[in-house]
């Protein structure tokens, strides 16, 4: 098989998408998508920022159709927008509504002019047609792309359906709180429901009431799509939801305790995607059950000389795990963190992953991020941490700390701030909090 088709089992009048006006279905998609096609400049590559999840997904689809790449910017920032738009200077905009997107030329998605005829035949893809380029999130340094081919992104969405048991019959809605130009995002919220015939949710909820609100909108089934930041947010807030029928995480490190918490909340299994970028999902878990990871069909992890590899057919070339990882005979593993995240104080070894994680457990603690800055800085040497915990001082947090962790990684200075410039996954960018850090060493230093 050398093709596969745009979309998966859909009659004519099943509902494809919910947006906020009501149900989009099958036959209008192919409509929006095919006078979209029609309309698009002649351009080799396209910056979608629709934030409608099916306005988005019409726009992907055109520019499948006519043979574009369509860019993932892992922020809506200017700065990232138009570094971008230097490196693939023959780039367009897409936006969902009159947006204008400063220096580049933008195209806004108009659909429902009208329903087309249900075609002879779905529109189909090569699966070896590279569609989309996705950026690293730039947690551990500057976002790096990366290339995604038309089968590597349906057979990633076949792997996980087969996986969480994902039944098209059922007609599940998928609601998501995370944005679709994400890997994630792109993989679970826009090719897992549109491979599966399953209905989306166009909406992007991000607080708590959100979240009800889109879960209220829609009947049947639901699958949530979020992130540890999310589910945190709703088990804190204990805001009441309507029946969910599974909840699939990722972007960061769910802890085992926040999954039992959301699982006893939702009353659904909590599942988690392991993944990167330059590969795409790689594995899940039900995190409850344990710390191992197993890979999803049609993958494998290998250890070569210097790392271990993923490997899998629709990938070009084994992609190496960037974090240190340890696998057993069965070929499931356990993460360790990021190579880039160890840090060694005084002949001391940890992972900054881990003392996040001790942070986070500490009651109160909302959220939280160790920091190191980098040599020859006039930063300070030694680690910062940076704090969410209304109602607690640095001084009770840092006497919690001391029960978790050797004394040479205590914070100097622990600072408790309202909030942390996470982005749209719940990720901390490095230089995000660079210059948090910046920032507040600067204000020490004119005594604020």
């Amino acid at each position: 098989m050398h093709d596969t088709p745009l979309i998966g089992p859909y009659n004519p009048d099943d509902v494809l998408a919910w947006e906020q006006d009501g149900p989009r279905t099958a036959r209008q998609f192919l409509s929006d998508v095919t006078r979209l096609a029609e309309l698009l400049p002649n351009r080799p590559t396209v910056l979608n920022l629709a934030t409608s999840r099916y306005e988005f997904l019409v726009g992907f689809a055109a520019a499948i159709l006519r043979r574009q790449l369509t860019l993932l910017p892992q922020s809506r920032a200017p700065q990232t927008l138009c570094r971008i738009a230097g490196d693939y200077p023959d780039s367009y905009g897409l936006t969902d509504r009159e947006e204008t997107i400063e220096g580049i030329e933008s195209v806004s998605i108009q659909p429902r002019g009208g329903l087309a005829p249900w075609p002879d035949e779905i529109p189909r893809v090569p699966l070896n047609q590279v569609v989309a380029i996705a950026f690293t999130s730039g947690s551990t340094g500057q976002p790096m792309p990366n290339k995604k081919t038309w089968g590597a992104l349906t057979a990633v969405a076949h792997a996980t359906g087969s996986r969480l048991g994902i039944k098209g019959g059922e007609r599940a809605v998928v609601v998501a709180t995370v944005p679709h130009q994400h890997m994630f995002g792109l993989e679970a919220s826009v090719m897992l429901p549109i491979m599966h015939g399953l209905v989306m949710h166009a909406g992007r909820p991000l607080f708590p009431a959100d979240i009800r609100s889109a879960l209220v909108d829609v009947t049947g089934q639901r699958i949530l799509v979020t992130t540890p930041l999310h589910l945190h947010a709703c088990v804190t807030e204990g805001v009441r939801v309507p029946p969910v029928a599974l909840i699939l995480s990722a972007t960061a490190p769910l802890s085992r305790a926040l999954a039992q918490e959301a699982e006893r909340h939702f009353q659904a299994e909590v599942h988690e995607i392991f993944g990167f970028a330059e590969a795409g999902s790689v594995a899940e878990r039900r995190t409850i059950d344990g710390d191992s990871w197993r890979p999803l069909d049609g993958v494998r992890v290998v250890q070569d000389q210097t790392s271990w590899m993923v490997h899998a057919e629709y990938l070009p070339a084994p992609v190496p795990v960037p974090d240190r990882i340890t696998v057993d005979a069965r070929g499931m593993f356990v993460v360790h963190g990021r190579g880039a995240d160890q840090i060694n104080i005084a002949g001391h070894r940890v992972s900054l992953g881990d003392l996040n994680q001790k942070l986070l457990g500490i009651d109160g603690v909302h959220d939280g991020v160790f920091f190191l800055p980098e040599e020859g800085t006039d930063l300070v040497t030694r680690l910062m941490a940076f704090v969410v915990a209304p109602g607690k001082t640095s001084e009770e947090i840092q006497r919690a700390l001391r029960t978790h962790i050797d004394p040479v990684f205590l914070p100097r200075p622990l600072v408790c701030v309202p909030s942390l410039p996470r982005n749209a996954t719940g990720k901390l960018p490095r230089e995000s909090v660079s210059e948090l850090a910046r920032q507040w060493l600067a204000g020490q230093r004119h005594g604020a």
